[in-house]
């Protein structure tokens, strides 16, 4: 007979840091895996063009993003998909990070890479992308980088407008109870495989949400979803017998099936409907999963405690929304982590040039607000050398030293992305000089070393000067 001790108290506040955070760099140096497997075409528009796909102004009017190249090609989709997902992020690549000190990897994953949760034929998104993922992660694993899953793309779409929710368009419908219920679904999911599949040892957290719509008044009940996706994420965990701090509950079963083990979690009355009907749902498509990959006996036969440390659930920190959104910081139990976004090139953050640009990221407030309101650890999970004026390459030195110091100030940053295209329509490497960091590597902009500095002291000149600057 097997007994899992578990309780819930949902005000951890400032018990969360004392718990597990092994996994954790003590300095986050990373890089962003995207347009990998959720594609965005303005990164490669030359690869896109000859994927099939189509440019266009606004991305809801053309094949621009994965959705609409799923309904346009039914037929040759999923081999076109695998083709680039193949060539786009490969074992060289891990080899090229590796060898520049890059610690961590955020992974942007679209709701579809849980093919069951695609209501087909209203939704359509390329298949078989799990296998390439784990692919990847094994030979991230293997060069001792750890990896974030990021859950970029969410059901019904959590932003309007983007490519980077697979499905461009201006009809947001994540903030509603059924697709709730589809990301925590897939939460379970990703939870699950992170523990049991040995692929995704690498994993040490879990992203709920990439950039929702900043408008809390627009995204209804997102703070009851935040505290749900971290009891769906500790109710795996605890039928995993991992440790929960202030949880408790009483299930038994005779059986070592995880699988039939999750299912009798599932009807335990301390966790919500909602994360009890996820848990529920999770386990026959876990099944399916584990039929395709090979991972029938870890998900249905083998003894299933696990001696890994609890995932560090995240979310964009509160300071990402405004009118009164929910404090992520409330729904913690156990480890959680916070992030955030901050890019220059759309405005309203510095006047458009050199010196307010300096002045406003050396002066940088975000990490003690966000402190302040029990948003920490922090890091900032995307940024780039993109600017709103025609940028010297003497400035891009400093561009990049100054983030990466006002960033490190923090957990750490991971920067918006690993590589871009390099083609005519890029203007050569006009796109990668500023988005790429392999590219900026190549020219110099970043160090060797990510903890190191061109000009260790460039922010010297600019604290507590912000004459220029608008915001920070």
């Amino acid at each position: 007979m097997r007994y899992l001790v578990a309780a819930v108290s949902l005000s951890l506040l400032f018990l969360c840091e004392a718990w597990a955070t092994a996994t954790l760099p003590s300095k986050i140096y990373g890089v962003n895996l995207g347009s990998w497997l959720v594609l965005e075409s303005w990164m490669l528009p030359q690869g896109w063009l000859d994927m099939g796909g189509q440019s266009c102004a606004d991305c809801s009017t053309c094949i621009a993003t994965e959705s609409s190249f799923a309904k346009a090609y039914p037929d040759t989709v999923d081999a076109t998909f695998a083709q680039h997902w193949d060539t786009w992020f490969t074992q060289d690549h891990v080899s090229e990070l590796k060898a520049a000190g890059i610690n961590t990897v955020r992974v942007p994953l679209g709701y579809w890479i849980v093919e069951a949760l695609v209501d087909r034929p209203a939704e359509a998104f390329p298949r078989g992308g799990l296998a390439y993922l784990r692919r990847g992660l094994s030979w991230l694993q293997d060069a001792g980088i750890v990896a974030i899953l990021d859950h970029h793309a969410l059901p019904g779409v959590q932003t309007p407008g983007q490519q980077f929710t697979g499905n461009c368009t201006t009809d947001v419908q994540f903030y509603t109870p059924y697709n709730y219920h589809r990301a925590l679904v897939w939460t379970a999911v990703m939870t699950t495989l992170s523990h049991l599949d040995s692929n995704f040892g690498s994993v040490f957290a879990i992203e709920a949400v990439n950039e929702p719509i900043m408008d809390a008044d627009e995204t209804p009940d997102y703070g009851y979803f935040q505290k749900n996706f971290v009891e769906t994420v500790r109710a795996v965990e605890l039928t995993l017998g991992i440790p929960v701090p202030s949880m408790s509950l009483n299930v038994s079963t005779s059986s070592s099936n995880f699988t039939e083990a999750l299912s009798q979690v599932s009807t335990a009355s301390i966790f919500t409907p909602e994360v009890k009907s996820a848990l529920a749902e999770a386990v026959p498509i876990l099944l399916e999963i584990g039929a395709e990959y090979g991972l029938q006996t870890v998900l249905t036969s083998s003894p299933f405690q696990s001696s890994r440390e609890s995932l560090r659930t995240t979310f964009m920190d509160i300071n990402w929304q405004y009118d009164n959104p929910p404090n992520p910081a409330y729904a913690a139990i156990g480890p959680q982590g916070y992030d955030n976004h901050l890019y220059y090139s759309y405005g309203g953050v510095a006047a458009a040039n050199p010196t307010a640009y300096l002045e406003s990221v050396c002066n940088l407030q975000r990490i003690q607000a966000d402190a302040a309101l029990g948003n920490t650890p922090l890091w900032f999970g995307e940024w780039g050398l993109p600017t709103q004026f025609t940028a010297t390459n003497e400035f891009l030195y400093q561009w990049a030293d100054a983030q990466k110091w006002a960033y490190s100030q923090g957990a750490g940053w991971i920067f918006w992305n690993f590589k871009t295209e390099i083609s005519d329509l890029t203007n050569g490497t006009s796109l990668a000089r500023q988005w790429s960091y392999l590219e900026g590597l190549e020219m110099g902009f970043f160090t060797k070393d990510p903890s190191q500095y061109n000009n260790p002291d460039v922010c010297a000149p600019y604290i507590n000067s912000t004459t220029t600057t608008t915001s920070s």
